[in-house]
């Protein structure tokens, strides 16, 4: 047996080796203790944050760090999401949740949140160029003469003798409000057009009785398949009358006030607003540049305030 001694130590002292050199968590092994900073507060238009958290580990060095949104109205950027500073960029009204997890040589983490509240209010400005979603109809109960992309507005005319009417349809994309606000201002802006594709193609603003409604419309629409048949309804409660103009060159509608319009999109749906004439008799115009005009500044506006 005394051959095998020294080959018996030579392997204990290699496990004990071994064993000595391995991280084993440890019952009193404590996790990280994070500290992500005191809530914050700002206002609006401010639309970030500086944060900085504070990370104590007793027992092993921390290897990473990382900040993360719990809640919020939306998704804002975290600059350096890995760092113990950072900021956070792209807020929006409302209440979020943000998290600064840390993890140690051992593997344990620690977390801690920090509260930042913004208040205040956003402003959203839309004037799109080729908006799909603004579109003048032409047409009557046994006829759809035909369909413009090129202008906005409302009309009653004749086409070789056959009356017909004209309506428009404009709808802006309020998907970036976050779904449930409260729409503080909506003011809509639209510019005249000062060279007429339709009525008698020299004046914006014809005739006698040309005072014209804007209405929100209530049901969805197809800019691709409009038909007599097919136009949607128009919401008479909150509509605004555009009062009869003798004027008939430009004559701009400068920040009408359409927030109660809006607001019920906000809840009901978004259909965009529906241009009218108050009394559909021929010859009637007002007429507007649509998202195609040459003058991007000249395209139909939407001002919203949140």
């Amino acid at each position: 047996m005394k051959f095998f001694v020294p080959y018996l130590l030579i392997a204990a002292c290699l496990f004990a080796a071994c064993k000595k050199t391995t991280n084993y968590i440890t019952p009193n092994q404590k996790p990280p203790v994070v500290d992500a900073g005191a809530s914050q507060s700002i206002e609006m238009p401010v639309d970030s944050v500086s944060v900085t958290g504070v990370v104590t580990d007793a027992k092993s060095p921390v290897t990473a760090y990382l900040w993360s949104e719990v809640s919020g109205p939306n998704v804002p950027v975290i600059e350096n999401e890995g760092s113990l500073s950072t900021e956070i960029k792209g807020l929006v009204r409302g209440s979020y949740v943000f998290q600064l997890m840390a993890i140690d040589t051992f593997g344990l983490t620690g977390v801690d949140t920090l509260h930042v509240t913004v208040s205040g209010f956003d402003t959203l400005t839309l004037q799109p160029n080729n908006n799909a979603y603004d579109f003048m109809y032409i047409g009557n109960s046994h006829a759809d003469y035909t369909a413009s992309h090129l202008e906005v507005g409302a009309e009653a005319w004749t086409i070789n003798g056959d009356p017909v009417d004209v309506r428009s349809y404009v709808k802006f994309d309020l998907s970036g409000i976050p779904a449930g606000t409260t729409i503080l201002s909506a003011k809509l802006t639209l510019y005249s057009n000062p060279t007429p594709y339709t009525a008698n193609f020299v004046n914006p603003n014809y005739g006698s009785t040309n005072a014209f409604y804007i209405s929100r419309i209530n049901s969805s629409w197809d800019p691709g398949n409009m038909t007599w048949s097919t136009l949607p309804a128009a919401d008479p409660e909150n509509q605004i009358l555009i009062p009869q103009t003798n004027v008939t060159t430009v004559l701009d509608i400068v920040d009408l006030d359409v927030t109660a319009l809006v607001n019920k999109m906000m809840t009901t749906g978004n259909y965009g607003f529906m241009m009218q004439l108050q009394n559909e008799q021929y010859y009637n115009a007002r007429i507007y540049c649509s998202s195609r005009y040459s003058d991007a500044t000249k395209h139909p506006k939407l001002v919203v305030v949140y």
